[in-house]
């Protein structure tokens, strides 16, 4: 009697750099909340919090890296990267449609932030057990 090899599940989003940007929106979203309800219930003031969201922007393109080094499987550091560079231009797109800031030294050190904390976190994500 034939027996029937199970077929493995493809992810739901196929793109792991769609996928790491899912993620990194979902720890940008959790790390903003935390922002302001310290901001409103803690003693942080506000010409602190420029240092902290670089802070949230670093860790939220470091998860969207894991997740997406981890779907790839391979080139962690080249997806991982890519997810900075991609998370860091929509942020910057939103800030400019949104808030009218333009391109300044605070967008540069986004940028670099941000495409080597996704390139870590993508050679992390590599080498993380699935």
């Amino acid at each position: 009697m034939n027996t029937v090899k199970p077929v493995p599940k493809s992810p739901l989003i196929g793109s792991p750099v769609l996928a790491g940007i899912l993620f990194a929106i979902l720890w940008l979203a959790a790390g903003a909340l935390l922002l302001s309800l310290l901001l409103h219930l803690g003693n942080m003031r506000e010409n602190n919090l420029p240092a902290y969201s670089m802070g949230v922007h670093g860790l939220s393109a470091l998860a969207g890296g894991i997740v997406s080094g981890k779907r790839s499987g391979r080139k962690g550091w080249y997806f991982g990267g890519l997810l900075g560079f991609v998370y860091s231009l929509i942020i910057l797109i939103i800030g400019f449609l949104a808030a009218d800031a333009g391109l300044s030294l605070r967008s540069l050190t986004l940028l670099t932030v941000a495409l080597f904390a996704g390139a870590v976190g993508g050679m992390i994500g590599v080498n993380l057990k699935k």
